[in-house]
């Protein structure tokens, strides 16, 4: 079995990952990390106690407990920290928390190489995502135009999206950088054609009731075409969790997008 941590246990996103690593018969459920500490993690995150009792220390739950994989889904301003702490104690971290810079992710690699302990990151850990953004990539060979509009619930902390950011990334392995739109266009409110990527526009909306949705926009002569995703509940991520958890420890430095641990 291998041997799991989650930070952030007591978040949304949190509870779900101690369920899921509760109810794998591959996994098992070691350390869980939050803020708030002192409960049990089964009993925080809404099913039956299960023995494990939430610390407000990583560190310490690391060197006490021993585990091989660390689940992050934490915030933005803690995620690196918490990564190059897991490394420095040779266990691996998944993480699921989007907002880290191409700098922190260069350090990251440059430590998981160092210290031989393999990382796995992904912006989006929903398999529909991934399909998601792999058709799109698709799509661009054929109608580069493209817009993407990413819809999250109001507490996200970073716009874009992880996701929406790898899915221009993709695209643009495929699409020559252009600009799209009237060559003299002119925004009346700033920020009203969104953010850009290469030529591709990529706009994010925040409201209550989401929970991560994404659609990405193609037009082309006389047509457009419209790839769509929904996650209409945490749940649809724990499946890919999941798998990164069995999987990290056969990868070798740093991994970016569940597409690459995909059979």
């Amino acid at each position: 079995m291998v041997k799991v941590l989650v930070t952030g246990a007591c978040g949304r996103m949190g509870q779900a990952v101690v369920k899921a690593v509760l109810d794998d018969k591959d996994l098992e459920l070691v350390a869980a990390v939050d803020l708030k500490g002192g409960m049990d993690a089964g009993t925080a995150a809404g099913t039956a106690p299960c023995g494990v009792v939430v610390s407000t220390e990583l560190s310490k739950a690391i060197q006490e407990t021993k585990p091989e994989v660390m689940v992050d889904f934490t915030r933005p301003d803690v995620v690196f920290e918490n990564a190059m702490t897991a490394i420095k104690l040779g266990v691996s971290p998944v993480i699921g928390t989007t907002g880290l810079s191409e700098e922190a992710k260069n350090e990251i690699k440059k430590l998981a190489e160092e210290k031989k302990v393999p990382v796995f990151i992904a912006p989006n850990f929903a398999i529909g995502a991934v399909l998601m953004m792999l058709m799109a990539r698709q799509a661009a060979k054929y109608l580069p135009d493209v817009e993407i509009i990413e819809l999250h619930h109001d507490k996200k902390l970073d716009a874009p999206s992880g996701t929406a950011v790898q899915t221009a990334q993709l695209i643009q392995e495929v699409r020559e950088a252009h600009k799209q739109g009237h060559p003299d266009e002119k925004e009346k409110m700033t920020g009203a054609r969104g953010a850009e990527y290469e030529g591709i526009r990529i706009h994010s909306v925040r409201l209550p009731g989401y929970v991560a949705h994404q659609e990405v926009i193609f037009g082309g002569l006389g047509q457009t075409l419209t790839i769509r995703h929904d996650s209409l509940d945490r749940e649809s991520f724990m499946p890919g969790v999941v798998l990164a958890c069995k999987k990290v420890r056969a990868l070798s430095g740093l991994t970016v997008g569940l597409e690459k641990i995909l059979d």
